[in-house]
Order: C-alpha cells, then structure tokens, then sequence
C-alpha cells in the first residue's frame, strides 16, 4: 500500500516511550509497500529529534540510528507541492501551513493520509481523504 506519512506517525517510531497502534500499522504498511512526504517533512523530522534531544528523551546517537533507518525504509519526499492549494486548505480547514502539505498531497495523489493531528484528521475526513487505519 502506498501512503501519505505525516511526521507525527513517524516520529513515535524513534520514542521508545510511545505505544500507537496506528503509528504500529503504519510500519508495517511501509515495509510491504511505500509512502510519500512533502518536503517539509525532512525538516520536521529532524526538528522534532533535535528538541526531543534537548529535553533527554532521546540520544543524540539514537536519532541519528532513527534517521539512518527511515533511509532504508521506501519514503518519496515530494517537493512539488502548488503553493496555492496548500495555503488554502489552511484557510479552509484551519489547519498550519505545514500539515496542509500533508493534506494537499493526500488530495492530488488521492492517497490515504496517516496522521496522529486530530486537526489534520478532522480536515481530511472533510476534504474525503481515506485515513489510514
């Protein structure tokens, strides 16, 4: 299955401290089969283990491991997102900037969307993005 991987799934995989049985099938959908990412999802990833970092939830040697191993797993980061759309499904559903990428790509693709953002949740069920579940 190919799908659209919001950071906030992704991320649970580096925190041992997480249990998401969503983020847990959503593993094990990308192993089997692929995902895509808007461009903004490489920084948030990396921003998310650097402020995780800072507060000692996890090591600097245990994100860059995470980060080797997302390497390895079938991600697509797409930068070729319409500006414009993504600005207004912002607008439109009340969303950031960033987690309407997450949404516009779901939407020209016609992917399902897995997110753990109930904001991004509730804007997908409304656009009629599929969620992953």
């Amino acid at each position: 299955m190919r799908f659209v991987l919001d950071a906030s799934i992704a991320i649970t995989w580096a925190m041992r401290d997480e249990d998401r049985p969503l983020a847990d099938l959503a593993l094990v959908e990308l192993r089997s089969g692929s995902a895509i990412v808007p461009g903004i999802w490489w920084y948030e990833i990396r921003n998310i283990l650097v402020l995780n970092e800072r507060r000692n939830r996890i090591s600097q040697g245990d994100s860059e491991q995470f980060l080797r191993d997302l390497e390895q797993l079938s991600i697509e980061v797409d930068f070729s997102q319409s500006g414009t759309q993504v600005i207004d499904l912002s607008r439109k559903y009340k969303l950031s900037v960033y987690n309407s990428a997450y949404l516009a790509l779901a939407m020209r693709d016609g992917l399902p969307l897995a997110t753990l953002d109930t904001d991004l949740e509730a804007a997908a069920i409304g656009a009629g993005v599929p969620l992953l579940a």
